[in-house]
């Protein structure tokens, strides 16, 4: 029996074999070429170079959210008041990051209109060059940096890269306010998270203490603090008490 279907299949491929291959002769698909032209003018290789130079800083656009935004910040911070909580995946990643990126956005509001109006626009309208404009969009970013970053963090790139200290911002290189602006960051999101671990940290002694007392070893203690960490997290209004944490700390 097996070996009758095995050679049914093989005939019915053998007979639909001349219809596949008239189907395929009459199938238009579509061709790419790629091709390295010679130019006799430089303006065109020099075009050619802005694209790819746009696509690679278009690459780099997660790194420069995370890194030279409030974006580190916060969503360390979220992530503590998650784990304080002990509530495993709740609220779920896909929440925390989104939280994070609008929270980003409204901190980063300013910032980013400043870019728009001294930069962006004027450069669309044809009034400043793509230098002008490049420069003129890093130094919102700059300033903001430069105000949430400690004096030390800043000293310790400047001391390894021994360059003599700028004048004013301005001056300033990204390659060295960069790192020192994130591991600002760091410092402060684990300092709020700190915070925010103390009182959870006593629920769990107390309720920890309570079992050992009345000798329920074996029940986890973790089972029983979790609904009053929620209820008191839901009494104080944890998330406004933590989002308004984190708004006025960039101030």
């Amino acid at each position: 029996m097996k070996r009758f279907k095995v050679l049914l299949i093989i005939g019915l491929l053998i007979i639909l074999s001349p219809s596949l291959v008239h189907a395929e002769e009459n199938l238009i698909l579509p061709g790419f070429n790629f091709q390295v032209d010679t130019s006799d003018s430089p303006d065109d290789v020099f075009t050619t170079l802005q694209i790819v130079i746009l696509l690679t800083i278009l690459s780099l656009a997660p790194g420069i959210l995370i890194l030279m935004t409030s974006f580190t910040r916060i969503v360390i911070v979220l992530s503590f008041v998650r784990n304080a909580l002990a509530t495993q995946q709740m609220p779920p990643n896909q929440v925390i990051i989104g939280l994070a990126l609008f929270l980003t956005f409204f901190v980063m509001g300013p910032t980013f209109s400043e870019v728009n109006q001294n930069a962006l626009q004027p450069y669309l309208a044809g009034e400043i060059t793509q230098e002008t404009a490049l420069d003129e969009a890093v130094m919102p970013f700059k300033n903001f940096m430069i105000k949430q970053t400690r004096e030390k963090d800043l000293l310790l790139f400047m001391n390894y890269s021994q360059i003599d200290k700028p004048k004013n911002v301005n001056d300033l290189p990204l390659n060295i306010l960069v790192p020192a602006f994130a591991i600002s960051e760091l410092k402060t999101a684990f300092q709020m998270g700190f915070m925010i671990f103390i009182p959870f940290l006593i629920i769990d002694m107390v309720v920890s203490s309570t079992l050992m007392a009345m000798g329920m070893v074996m029940l986890p203690p973790v089972m029983i603090s979790l609904p009053f960490k929620i209820l008191l997290f839901i009494m104080v209004d944890g998330w406004y008490l933590v989002v308004k944490s984190l708004l006025e700390s960039f101030h």
